[in-house]
């Protein structure tokens, strides 16, 4: 075994135990995930601050009571504006039970001429009340064991007060972390690392500051527009669709089929149908022109299919926490892509021409045009080993 393959076969090594440790200890890594996002949000704010000649500490302490302050802020406007939205929401549960017994169940099964029995309205809500029942016995007996268990009420509240202590201490500290990361790199890989670090730097910052303006801006547009509509749950259904936004076409799906039933169900007409379609169209007017392109920009370049796979994916390996993960992890995987893509492409693998297969014949093309014949370009096709044959005897 060579040098240099004894060097990735221990590099690999290191890579797949971080890996490995990290899927292990994902279940306590959520407090430090938060923290980590917090700090890296924070960063930039605090490095201004230092320019400004302020010391680290004075600025990471404005910082974070800056992010502080907001995060209180934010928690008292909408604790009680989503109090009473579920409160309104609650109340008018009787009223869309009642518009899907008696107007959309029946005009699906006169559309599709479906059997009447497979959309026998009390035996529905008969079920429905069983499973809500069971699902009532089985959180109350959660909450049981959990209010029972000081350890689970001990575990909560430690994790609820890590995430700002850890969060000021990984801002205070970023710069010194990041050095000491860069000096535990293996010389030979670490003017690569280096280059694909800043370069995932600048698209994670793109991602993570353009897509929660992205989000509030379409949360606060649904939820005013809705509201201005009428709709009495359209400040709750304007909140859901724009925390969704994440995901491609998610939150508008979400969104816009909750305020279209919610249109049906209060006002029962078409002209309030038609309000909610020309709000959410302006809405994904307004996201994929205006919004996502200024905010976000087009350097990410992560297809909305490869969005939904990293969401399931992170979902199914970690979690919660995989799917808080998934969107910045596959936009430095899309950046380590990019350049294995360019390395392949310039590899001895992609740039060497080998020897012509003696099974393909060239042919040259020849394109009929009203000035004349214009040879094309030759076009490989599989020899015919008939003609090559020799005739029978």
């Amino acid at each position: 075994m060579t040098h240099d393959t004894s060097r990735r076969w221990q590099m690999l090594a290191i890579a797949a135990v971080i890996l490995y440790l990290l899927w292990l200890l994902a279940p306590v890594l959520m407090p430090f995930a938060f923290a980590g996002m917090l700090a890296y949000l924070g960063d930039p704010l605090a490095d201004r601050l230092e320019r400004l000649g302020l010391g680290r500490t004075l600025a990471v302490s404005i910082v974070f009571i800056v992010l502080l302050l907001l995060a209180v802020g934010a928690l008292l406007l909408l604790i009680p504006l989503v109090s009473r939205q579920v409160d309104n929401l609650v109340q008018n549960l009787p009223r869309y039970v009642d518009w899907a017994r008696n107007v959309a169940l029946p005009w699906v099964q006169a559309k599709l001429h479906l059997d009447p029995s497979a959309f026998d309205t009390d035996r529905l809500v008969e079920q429905l009340k069983a499973h809500i029942g069971s699902i009532g016995d089985a959180a109350s007996t959660v909450l049981g064991q959990i209010s029972r268990s000081s350890l689970g009420v001990i575990a909560w509240l430690t994790n609820l007060v890590l995430i700002p202590v850890v969060a000021f201490y990984l801002l205070r500290d970023w710069d010194r972390l990041v050095a000491w990361i860069d000096r535990m790199l293996p010389r030979s890989i670490e003017p690569t690392v280096a280059h694909l670090a800043r370069e995932a730097d600048s698209v994670l910052g793109a991602f993570v500051r353009g897509q929660l303006a992205v989000m509030l801006a379409l949360g606060i547009f649904y939820g005013a527009a809705l509201t201005i509509m009428g709709l009495s749950v359209g400040p709750l259904i304007g909140m859901v669709a724009g925390l969704l936004s994440f995901v491609p076409y998610l939150g508008f799906i979400v969104g816009f089929g909750s305020a279209l039933v919610a249109a049906l169900v209060q006002y029962g007409d078409w002209g309030h149908v038609l309000i909610v379609v020309a709000i959410f169209t302006v809405g994904q007017l307004l996201e994929g022109y205006v919004l996502v392109p200024r905010l976000v920009g087009e350097k990410i370049g992560l297809h909305p299919v490869a969005v939904i796979f990293a969401v399931l994916a992170g979902g199914y390996l970690f979690g919660f926490l995989g799917v808080l993960l998934a969107l910045p992890a596959a936009s430095v995987i899309l950046v380590v892509l990019r350049y294995l893509s360019e390395r392949y492409r310039q590899s001895d693998l992609y740039t060497e021409e080998g020897r012509g297969d003696p099974v393909l014949s060239e042919v040259d093309v020849v394109v009929e045009t009203p000035q004349g014949t214009v040879e094309t370009d030759t076009v490989v096709t599989p020899r015919d080993k008939t003609k090559d044959a020799t005739p029978p005897a």
